[in-house]
């Protein structure tokens, strides 16, 4: 059950607010502005108070990620915040370490995990914090184990390598029925910082190479434009390659 509680002030700092703006003020990114003012929560994803045992204060909202998160109240008096997988208590305790029980909660080096246990907040380099497996009912399964590597499967079918070395935390992120929630309102929408989306052959010509006409009217018989002027029909839209991608052994169905 989630607290009502206001965050720990220590660990939040507003959030600046570009409203899709560059810095000449000119919109670089549209369908953004005027959302609420936000505080972000500071997130421990790197995990790398080894051995010191923290207790969970709290369980709490966020409104910059789709996750919930926990407090943490270490015994050296220190308190992070990190992000709350499936079957956390206030009350209970987490710790990390390569010896760290195989428990919920726990963050310790995936080439110390069996085969079989389910993790997220994963990291793809050791030392550098998690990359993945971070976002509101995400879970990776280790597969196997080879020569200081391990394979992980991720929620989208795509399995991928990792140092063995790479720390990883034990169970599912929560809140798993985030992706069923439907905003409901327009309204909503907007508090978020979402701005209306209007089709090309509503706007005008001089807006969007799909506006004008006599009526309501399609394309026509010209290329799909995008509202500068590039053509979109077969234009490529895959990324460069990443230096990662050649740890994948399996792409995502």
């Amino acid at each position: 059950m989630l607290q009502a509680n206001q965050p720990e002030k220590k660990l939040t700092h507003i959030l600046p607010k570009h409203s899709g703006r560059d810095r000449t003020g000119q919109v670089s990114v549209r369908h953004q502005g005027g959302r609420h003012k936000r505080f972000y929560r500071s997130i421990d994803f790197k995990r790398d108070k080894s051995g010191v045992i923290g207790r969970i204060m709290s369980l709490e909202y966020d409104p910059n990620r789709s996750a919930n998160i926990a407090l943490i109240n270490y015994t050296d008096g220190e308190k992070r915040y990190v992000l709350a997988p499936i079957g956390f208590k206030v009350g209970s305790t987490i710790v990390t370490g390569s010896t760290a029980e195989i428990k919920i909660g726990n963050a310790l080096p995936i080439g110390q995990m069996p085969v079989g246990t389910q993790i997220h907040n994963l990291e793809l380099i050791p030392g550098r914090g998690a990359k993945m497996l971070r976002a509101a009912g995400t879970f990776g399964v280790v597969l196997a184990k080879d020569a200081g590597w391990v394979q992980i499967k991720l929620s989208s079918g795509e399995i991928r390598r990792v140092p063995e070395a790479a720390l990883a935390t034990v169970g599912q992120v929560g809140n798993e029925d985030w992706r069923n929630v439907k905003l409901g309102t327009a309204g909503r929408a907007r508090h978020m910082g979402k701005r209306p989306e209007v089709r090309g052959v509503a706007q005008n010509p001089r807006s969007h190479p799909h506006g004008g006409g006599e009526g309501r009217s399609g394309i026509g018989m010209k290329s799909p434009k995008s509202p500068w002027g590039k053509r979109t029909l077969g234009k490529k839209t895959r990324r460069p390659e990443k230096y990662s991608d050649k740890l994948i052994v399996q792409r995502k169905k």
